[in-house]
């Protein structure tokens, strides 16, 4: 019997070291700025069993994503043109919007859930949800899964 694949969504500061490092062996290696494993895995003080043990199940958020749906749900200020500026960073990084559904504000908040579709020509997903997050006026953002 097959074991099923989960996966998770992690912020980078949740991610141990040498994780990150497979990650970044993998960039030198594909960019061509190292020729070997071993010089990559060198340069970066990890070694090479790390890197194979982990190099086929970590990689960048949006590197996977390409093709499928996200949803997120951000908590935000019931403030006059937020809900744009974040609908512009999507447009921006040339996603489709699929689905958008806003709580009525309580308190000046307002809950807003919002489903992508990620096509073949969108940016940095990893980045475009950094730069909505980083919003002012943006108080949370959570992923809550993609399909």
């Amino acid at each position: 019997m097959s074991e099923k694949s989960q996966y998770f969504v992690v912020k980078q500061k949740a991610i141990p070291e040498v994780l990150l490092k497979v990650v970044e062996a993998k960039k030198l290696l594909e960019t061509n700025a190292v020729e070997t494993i071993q010089e990559a895995v060198d340069q970066l003080g990890i070694s090479r069993s790390s890197f194979y043990k982990y190099k086929d199940d970590i990689f960048p958020f949006h590197e996977n994503v390409q093709g499928k749906t996200i949803t997120f749900v951000l908590q935000m200020r019931d403030e006059p043109g937020l809900l744009s500026d974040v609908l512009k960073v999507v447009a921006q990084h040339n996603a489709n919007i699929l689905t958008i559904h806003q709580s009525i504000p309580i308190n000046g908040m307002a809950s807003t859930t919002i489903s992508v579709d990620v096509l073949p020509t969108t940016g940095n997903v990893s980045e475009m949800m950094e730069i909505i997050e980083n919003k002012k006026g943006v108080q949370h953002l959570k992923i809550l899964g993609g399909e």
